[in-house]
């Protein structure tokens, strides 16, 4: 259903994208000359219409905790849009022999009718998403539901609503599980781990087939909200059911991805890369290169490159804290700006990393965190530098923030595709220009 959610405000934008084209030219030149401006228009701003929902998919507007209330719409999409207006104008006049056509008046115009439209659109998607609500109907009682129930209670735009929970699956229970279905008109039954190896519960399923009501294991309809695994509610079954360790056309591509664009990159900061290389050598003595064990596929170790930012001899604590005095002044921007992270581009033409993955770990942080359940399973995949765990939680400094980063990590393992690898470095490049420091950082030297 959340699919199916983001699928609807991304075909909703499109059209209104083009609605408010077809608006703007009409205001400013009326229907006489509207077939032959909106033919000028059209290829223009459909290239630029990509950029747009490129915008509007980094500003988290096809996320559904967007829709939260109708004052999170509005300023979000507004933030949204001067950010794309601005790249816009910048498109059209460096592109402007291409275009041929850069609009001001309406750009500007465009802009303001596409916000109106898109706002009434999105605040009526949300009435849509919290009036039809799926009723959902929960057995068992694990630690996770409570979670669940809370967020659902405080996100009822989210499109599920809890009629009905069975704590306690008893036989007694399962004998009204279809009397509590009607009763509650619930379309979904969420079902406890290992429901299929309890005869009584199957039973008790069993009975609904004819309700047509759809049975959902619970860590399958947690994922789908968080967007993360419930890692307490799995067993080693679930990941020999769920987990693939080879994907061959995918991690064919990928693979062929990670060689094109690390070249390509090289070359591009190879400039910036002699720049770094003399002010690190002029502002700090040491080595240029700082070069680092971490742990990657199936547990090999392999020397992650970085360029130096901490002063020659500064090892010490795991994390850095903010202000860390190990960090040299010019060290501090290349952190804030990951030029730092120039040099792993090697480390992707070697095949040690892949672009998208989990983050590799300094093989200290792996013992300290192998206790973790399920912890190995993030080694099965090449780490990465920016991964589903990067964009969507800080970086750990506690067993408890690593648990968390690894609820992320498996989810993307499980899920891992071209698409969503796509959708990654999107968001990446989002985090890359909003970085800061405010927050304790693994140590990079």
């Amino acid at each position: 259903m959340t699919v199916i959610k983001k699928t609807v405000l991304i075909v909703g934008d499109i059209v209104l994208l083009y609605l408010s084209l077809a608006a703007t030219l009409f205001i400013r030149y009326g229907g006489v000359l509207f077939p032959k401006t909106f033919n000028d228009h059209l290829v223009p701003f459909s290239l630029i219409f990509v950029l747009w929902i490129v915008i509007l998919y980094l500003a988290d507007l096809y996320r559904v905790r967007s829709l939260r209330s109708k004052g999170t719409i509005a300023s979000t999409l507004f933030v949204a849009l001067i950010v794309a207006g601005a790249l816009s104008t910048i498109v059209f006049y460096l592109f402007g022999e291409f275009f041929e056509l850069t609009p001001k008046t309406n750009l500007l115009l465009f802009g303001i009718v596409f916000f109106l439209l898109d706002y009434r659109w999105r605040s009526l998607a949300r009435s849509w998403f919290v009036s039809g609500a799926q009723n959902v109907v929960v057995l068992g009682d694990r630690s996770r539901v409570e979670e669940l129930m809370r967020y659902l209670a405080q996100n009822p735009h989210a499109g599920y609503r809890i009629a009905a929970r069975l704590t306690a699956v008893t036989p007694a229970a399962l004998a009204e599980l279809t009397r509590t279905v009607l009763a509650s008109n619930a379309t979904s039954v969420i079902l406890p781990p290992n429901a299929s190896k309890d005869f009584s519960v199957l039973s008790a399923l069993y009975r609904l087939l004819p309700l047509e009501v759809t049975l959902v294991s619970f860590s399958d309809f947690y994922e789908i909200i968080f967007e993360k695994e419930p890692l307490d509610e799995l067993d080693e079954a679930w990941f020999i059911q769920n987990v693939s360790t080879r994907q061959p056309f995918y991690d064919s591509v990928k693979r062929v991805a990670d060689l094109l664009l690390a070249g390509a990159l090289i070359l591009l900061f190879a400039p910036f890369s002699i720049i770094i290389v003399l002010l690190i050598a002029i502002t700090s003595r040491g080595s240029i290169i700082y070069r680092q064990e971490r742990v990657g596929k199936n547990g090999k170790p392999f020397t992650l490159l970085k360029f130096r930012t901490m002063r020659d001899g500064g090892e010490g604590a795991l994390w850095t804290e903010p202000n860390d005095q190990r960090v040299t002044p010019f060290g501090r921007f290349l952190r804030f700006s990951h030029l730092d992270e120039i040099p792993q581009f090697v480390n992707v033409l070697r095949g040690d990393i892949s672009f998208i993955g989990p983050r590799p770990e300094r093989k200290e942080l792996v013992l300290r965190y192998a206790n973790l359940p399920y912890y190995e399973m993030r080694h099965i995949v090449k780490p990465g530098l920016t991964g589903w765990a990067q964009i969507n939680y800080r970086p750990s400094a506690s067993l408890e923030e690593a648990y968390e980063k690894l609820r992320y990590d498996i989810y993307y393992i499980k899920n891992r595709s071209l698409i969503l690898d796509i959708l990654i470095v999107l968001r990446t490049v989002k985090y890359f220009f909003l970085s800061h420091e405010s927050h304790v950082t693994p140590r990079k030297a």
